[in-house]
C-alpha cells in the first residue's frame, strides 16, 4: 500500500467512524474496489486510522473528559453530580462490548468477510434511522438517561461490531429511542467513543507485538493516524452542528446507496 493509499483509506476512516454510515462498510468497500491491501498489516493499519480517530475525539471533549477525571473521587460518593453521574452511564454502556468482546471476538472477524452482510446492515440501519425520525420528538437529555438505558445504547453498540451498522449510527439511534433529542444522543454516543476506541485498539494492538515493521510501514501507519485524526475532528464538528437543524434522513439515504453499491460490485 501506498501513502497515498493509506491517507486516502485515513480520511475515510475519519469521515465515517462519526457519521452514522459504518466506517467498516466503507474501508471494506474501498479495499475491495480498489484493491489497496496491506496485507497481514492490514490491521496494524486500522490500529492506527483508529488511533487517529481517538484523538481527534479527545481534543474536541477536553474539558468534558478532563472534568469526567476530576469527578472520579465524587463518583463512589452517595450523591455522584452529573459530571461524576455521567462516568456511571458510561461505565453501564462499556459493559455489554467488554463481554461480548471478550466472548465472542472470533464470531465477529467472520462477519467481517461477509460483504452481502454488510449491505444488509447498511439497508437494516437506513431503515431505523428513518423510523426513530418519524416518531414524536425526542427532546430528553442526558440527565433523563438511567443506568439501563445507558446500557441499552451499549448493546446498540455491541450490534455495531457487525460491519455495515455503523457505532455512531446504532448508538445515536438508540439514544434517540430512548427519549433523547438528536444533540444528546450524539454527544454522549462521541464520549462513548472514547472508551469504546481505546479498548478495540489496545485490544487488537495486543495482536501486532511481534510484528516487525520497516520504516514504510511507520510511514504509512503515520499518515493514515493523521489523516483519521484531523478529518475525524473535523466530522465531530459537522455532526453536532449539522444536528442541532436537520434530521438523520440523509444519512439513511446515503446508507442505501452503499449498500446498493456493494450488492452491485457482488
Amino acid at each position: 500500500m501506498t501513502l497515498f493509499e493509506g491517507a486516502v483509506l485515513g480520511v475515510v476512516q475519519g469521515l465515517t467512524e462519526f457519521l452514522p454510515i459504518s466506517s467498516s462498510a466503507h474501508l471494506i468497500l474501498a479495499r475491495a474496489v480498489f484493491g489497496w491491501d496491506a496485507g497481514e498489516l492490514n490491521l496494524a493499519f486500522d490500529v492506527a486510522c483508529h488511533l487517529g480517530t481517538l484523538v481527534a475525539v479527545i481534543a474536541f471533549f477536553t474539558s468534558e473528559i478532563a472534568a469526567m477525571l476530576r469527578s472520579i473521587p465524587t463518583a463512589f460518593t452517595r450523591h455522584p453530580d452529573a459530571v461524576a453521574r455521567r462516568l456511571w452511564l458510561l461505565a453501564a454502556a462499556m459493559l455489554p462490548i467488554i463481554i461480548v468482546g471478550l466472548t465472542m471476538s472470533d464470531y465477529v472477524e467472520m462477519a467481517r468477510d461477509q460483504p452481502r452482510l454488510t449491505a444488509i446492515a447498511l439497508m437494516a440501519g437506513a431503515g431505523l434511522l428513518f423510523l426513530v425520525e418519524r416518531l414524536s420528538a425526542r427532546t430528553g437529555t442526558e440527565a433523563s438517561l438511567t443506568l439501563v438505558g445507558a446500557a441499552v445504547i451499549g448493546i446498540a453498540q455491541v450490534m455495531a461490531l457487525l460491519p455495515g451498522v455503523s457505532r455512531s449510527g446504532a448508538t445515536i439511534t438508540a439514544g434517540m429511542l430512548l427519549g433523547l433529542g438528536r444533540l444528546a444522543s450524539a454527544r454522549f454516543t462521541f464520549l462513548l467513543s472514547v472508551p469504546a476506541i481505546g479498548a478495540a485498539a489496545a485490544y487488537e494492538g495486543l495482536k501486532l507485538r511481534d510484528v516487525v515493521l520497516t520504516g514504510h510501514d511507520w510511514a504509512l501507519f503515520g499518515v493514515g493516524f493523521v489523516a483519521s485524526g484531523v478529518v475525524g475532528y473535523l466530522s465531530v464538528s459537522y455532526l453536532l452542528k449539522f444536528l442541532v437543524s436537520h434530521r438523520l434522513d440523509v444519512f439513511a439515504w446515503y446508507r442505501i446507496g452503499v449498500a446498493a453499491a456493494i450488492l452491485i460490485w457482488l
